[in-house]
């Protein structure tokens, strides 16, 4: 069955370390150590949580093996990923990817939308859905579910607030100008169109996934 081209067998020693890691069981897609396991391979976290899933149930005989192996022998475990860690080309596939951008879709989420920004499209997605919690005039830094939004990302609430300013800019209703065209605005616009389109019970249920990687734990 095909995995994902840049996964690479030795992978599943990071697998099991990530199902070990306390509580063990299988993690969400969304947890901070899927996603940023997920970035160093370049594979998307759905596929990594269904590796988990495979390990699980062990479904081949290797499987089975390497559960043997490691499952009470977490000192073992953690030297051979570190090993694993310190080969040239780790993270990167195969050799057949070398000099190739590897950067996936996914990826793009979690990455500040400019070099000169620390904002991400997950962080602006979790502030849209605020947007519409929200009555305008209680769009400022003083209000308590603003200051818990910022908190979860590690954000000022006036940053928050700065986004909030420039999805008004969208709002048919609120009629505001435009800003000018920048990478945050630009982003920001991209997110207001896609979830406009859908159900508001779909940009719910999605920032609530995304803000499982600013709580932390597995």
């Amino acid at each position: 069955m095909a995995i994902h081209p840049l996964w690479t067998d030795d992978y599943w020693l990071l697998i099991m370390q990530l199902y070990q890691k306390s509580p063990a069981g299988i993690k969400s897609e969304y947890s901070r150590s899927v996603v940023e396991l997920a970035l160093e391979l370049h594979i998307p976290p759905k596929t990594l949580q269904e590796q988990m899933e495979a390990l699980k149930e062990r479904t081949t005989p290797s499987l089975q093996r390497l559960w043997d192996t490691y499952a009470d022998n977490p000192r073992r475990l953690s030297r051979d990923v570190k090993r694993l860690r310190q080969m040239t080309g780790f993270g990167a596939g195969s050799t057949f990817y070398n000099g190739i951008d590897l950067t996936q879709p996914f990826e793009h989420d979690y990455l500040p939308v400019a070099p000169t920004e620390k904002l991400t499209p997950v962080m602006l997605t979790i502030i849209l859905c605020l947007y519409f919690q929200l009555m305008t005039n209680t769009m400022v830094s003083e209000t308590p579910e603003v200051q818990d939004t910022a908190h979860l990302m590690g954000l000022k609430p006036e940053e928050v607030v700065e986004v909030l300013k420039i999805y008004q800019t969208f709002d048919p209703i609120l009629k505001r100008e435009p800003l000018p065209h920048s990478p945050l605005n630009d982003e920001a616009q991209r997110l207001w169109q896609k979830y406009s389109n859908e159900a508001p019970e779909v940009l719910t249920t999605t920032a609530e996934r995304l803000k499982e990687y600013f709580k932390g734990g597995a």
